[in-house]
């Protein structure tokens, strides 16, 4: 995976994705200036590449597999997405503090030519998604030496 480094220091993601570079990402602001929902928007997701596939994981706490859905749009572009419920509110319960986040999710990744779009498989475990997305075999080129005479 090549890593392309941010003007500030940081990482940018891999130039497969489709996700928009955010340079304020990292920084801390006051929750106030945001919807209670956007902790959750941008599920963090690590992608390597190994000799044989795309693996794909994604930290989703507190997610079952059945709010979660693997796609893949126009045979090259693989989509996470789910969505987090609020936890229904008793009017007798007094709630002294809410720091999780709920709300909607989405990541979007192109993948290169050579992943078998057919073959994709996923598999969710502790709140960990990983999606393995196999490698075609690369052809090697037919080589054949021509004798030079003269």
């Amino acid at each position: 995976m090549s890593l392309i480094p941010s003007f500030f220091g940081g990482r940018r993601s891999d130039p497969f994705s489709l996700e928009v570079w955010d340079p304020f990402r990292d920084f801390q602001f006051p929750s106030a200036l945001f919807s209670e929902n956007s902790a959750f928007v941008n599920a963090r997701v690590d992608w390597r590449e190994t000799p044989e596939a795309h693996v794909l994981k994604a930290d989703l706490p507190g997610l079952k597999k059945e709010e979660v859905k693997v796609e893949i749009e126009d045979n090259s572009v693989l989509q996470i997405s789910g969505e987090r419920n609020v936890e229904k509110e008793d009017k007798n319960d007094t709630w002294h503090r809410v720091e999780r986040s709920s709300g909607k999710f989405m990541r979007r990744f192109r993948l290169p030519e050579n992943a078998k779009m057919d073959e994709v498989k996923a598999s969710m475990e502790n709140g960990v998604l990983t999606v393995t997305v196999p490698k075609a075999e690369v052809k090697k080129p037919d080589v054949k030496s021509i004798q030079i005479t003269g």
